[in-house]
């Protein structure tokens, strides 16, 4: 199995920039992984403040061990998140042919490397698997089902990997969009992977949002592909804090358990069928669909919205 090289995407996030990279330093294979890091520069509206915050992150990667290499380029000017992570991982996936990637608010369990690295290496004849993927909701899994990964219509970009042959499908001006545009049954369909799909590709076409992923997802659609998903997540997200530009929520993290063993044989599949049941369950999560207490916490919350008073946290 030979070793992917991690690109890690950085802005102006030092705490959460140093939880990412001390969460990669604990990961086995970090000392065997080259780490290729991108940080991006200042907008031309920047104030000082946010510029010292920018240049406090480029100063801590720039002094980044306890790996196999780190490779740093530094922006003089801001590409934003989408330009910064097509842009870089088409740069070293052309290089090496395959890539892990983070940003900067992904902590990573000490499986995650060897679990993107086995995924790399056992998918890799599968043309209908794009992309694997790190984080998964802390879904109930059919008693029947033994496998640690399934398969998803839905892209993961919350630490990930793919090849060079897949990433080069990728129509990053959505060729075809007209037609879906106007073709309620292609809406449905790319809403397989969630019902908010072809509602985030609409907003990306009207200039709404700027997502690398959305487009990644219309990939993925095309080519009738799949993402690799965990069992159980090997991703947490700390940046749901208030303090990022795309993750602008407020939850402090968006966690799943961990697994808590030592050591850990992934059951991998190369054959691996896609279930329905299983994405099924996902879904729920995706749509909010939460069960007992939940439910009906959930159902108190619609009616005092209803009547106009403050939601209940969930």
């Amino acid at each position: 199995m030979s070793i992917s090289p991690i690109i890690l995407f950085v802005y102006n996030r030092l705490e959460h920039t140093q939880k990412t990279v001390e969460a990669l330093q604990k990961n086995q294979l970090a000392s065997e992984s080259i780490l290729y890091v991108f940080a991006d520069g200042p907008k031309l509206s920047a104030s000082e403040e946010q510029k010292q915050k920018i240049w406090d992150v480029q100063k801590y990667v720039s002094g980044i061990t306890g790996f196999k290499d780190v490779i740093v380029e530094i922006s003089s000017q801001n590409k934003g998140l989408a330009n910064s992570v097509i842009f870089g991982v088409t740069k070293v996936i052309n290089q090496y042919g395959k890539v892990i990637v983070v940003e900067d608010d992904i902590v990573t369990h000490p499986f995650f490397l060897r679990f993107m690295n086995e995924c790399l290496d056992i998918y890799k004849d599968r043309k209908d698997i794009y992309m694997i993927g790190g984080f998964n909701q802390n879904i109930n899994f059919p008693w029947w089902y033994i496998k640690d990964i399934y398969l998803t219509y839905r892209s993961c970009s919350w630490g990930w990997a793919t090849w060079k042959d897949r990433w080069e499908n990728a129509d990053w001006n959505v060729l075809g969009y007209e037609d879906m545009a106007e073709d309620e049954k292609l809406q449905k369909l790319f809403n397989r992977g969630g019902d908010d799909n072809f509602k985030m590709l609409k907003m990306q076409m009207e200039g709404k949002m700027d997502s690398w992923c959305i487009r990644w997802d219309y990939c993925m659609f095309k080519h009738d592909a799949f993402c690799v998903l965990p069992r159980f997540s090997l991703v947490n997200n700390c940046g749901f804090d208030g303090t990022g530009v795309h993750c602008v929520g407020t939850r402090a993290n968006y966690t799943a358990p961990f697994p808590k063993q030592s050591s850990y044989y992934f059951k991998l599949d190369a054959n691996q069928r896609y279930y329905s049941s299983v994405e099924d369950r996902l879904m729920k999560f995706l749509r909010f669909e939460p069960t007992g207490f939940e439910k009906y916490k959930h159902k108190i919350g619609i009616i005092l919205r209803r009547i106009g008073l403050k939601r209940i946290k969930r």
